[in-house]
C-alpha cells in the first residue's frame, strides 16, 4: 500500500515504508482500485496524449496487470498478458475473460502464433531488467501495420550499470535523454515515428522518472509526424 502510493502523511504521498511519522502527524490511507501503481502512470499517458484503446491490445511485460486493467477499463475487448514470469497477475485480472494469459514467455521470442495468429491492434510494454531496444522487432512484429505502440522507456535498463547512481537511479540529465533517444532512434529504423512523447506523470519507486513514447507508422512519404492524430 506504501510504495503504492496510498498513504500520505500531512498531505504528502509517501513511497518509503521506512519513513518517519510523528504521533502529531496526519496519515491518511486511500484505497485503491487498480491492482500495481503502474496503472496510474499509464492512465497518464492515455490521459495526455488522448490515444484511444482499441479492440486487440497486447501487454507486454505484463506482471500484476496494472496495464491489462486499465486497457480493459478504456474498452479493450481483448489483451494479452505477457510477461517472462508466472504467477504475478493479479487473480482479478486473471479472471477476466477479457484476458489472455501468456506466462513463461520471453518477449524476444514472441512471435504472431502467440496471440493466436491474429495482429494486434495496440502494444503497451512496461519491461524490466531488459533493454526495450532488444524488444521493439519482435513488438512491432505483431502489430498490424497500422497499429500502435505505447511504450514506458525506464532509462535505469537502459544505461547501463556504470551509469547508475545509489538505489539505481539515473541521475544524469544527459545519460537519460540519451537512453531515451537511444530507443526511440532504433525505433524509427524499424519504420516507426514517435507520434506523442512526455516524461510518465509517476515516477518509479527508486525515483527514477520514466518516459512514455507512442509509435505509429508512416505508410506514405507525404505523411508527416505532425500529420497524425491519436484521436
Amino acid at each position: 500500500m506504501i510504495k503504492g502510493g496510498s498513504v500520505r502523511v500531512n498531505g504528502r504521498v509517501i513511497v518509503r515504508p521506512s519513513h518517519r511519522v510523528n504521533a502529531t502527524d496526519t496519515i491518511e490511507c486511500a484505497i485503491d482500485p487498480w491492482v500495481s501503481r503502474a496503472a496510474h502512470k499509464l492512465i497518464g499517458a492515455l490521459d495526455s496524449s488522448g490515444l484511444q484503446v482499441p479492440a486487440r491490445v497486447l501487454d507486454a511485460g505484463a506482471s500484476t496487470g496494472g496495464f491489462t486493467q486499465v486497457l480493459l477499463s478504456r474498452g479493450a475487448q481483448l489483451v494479452y498478458a505477457v510477461d517472462v514470469g508466472h504467477g504475478q497477475l493479479a487473480p482479478v485480472v486473471r479472471a477476466d475473460p477479457r484476458v489472455r494469459v501468456r506466462e513463461g514467455l520471453n518477449l524476444r521470442d514472441l512471435t504472431l502464433a502467440d496471440l493466436d495468429d491474429e495482429p494486434v491492434d495496440l502494444v503497451v510494454a512496461d519491461v524490466s531488467f531488459i533493454s526495450l531496444r532488444m524488444l521493439l522487432e519482435p513488438l512491432f512484429a505483431v502489430l498490424r501495420p497500422d497499429g500502435r505502440a505505447m511504450l514506458m522507456i525506464k532509462p535505469q535498463f537502459e544505461v547501463g550499470r556504470e551509469r547508475l547512481g545509489a538505489g539505481g537511479v539515473v541521475h544524469s540529465p544527459s545519460d537519460r535523454r540519451q537512453a531515451i533517444d537511444a530507443v526511440v532512434e532504433d525505433a524509427a529504423g524499424l519504420g516507426w515515428i514517435p507520434q506523442w512523447r512526455a516524461d510518465s506523470q509517476l515516477a518509479g519507486p527508486a525515483g527514477n522518472l520514466e518516459h512514455f513514447v507512442c509509435f505509429h507508422a508512416v505508410r506514405s512519404e507525404d505523411e508527416e509526424p505532425d500529420d497524425i492524430r491519436l484521436g
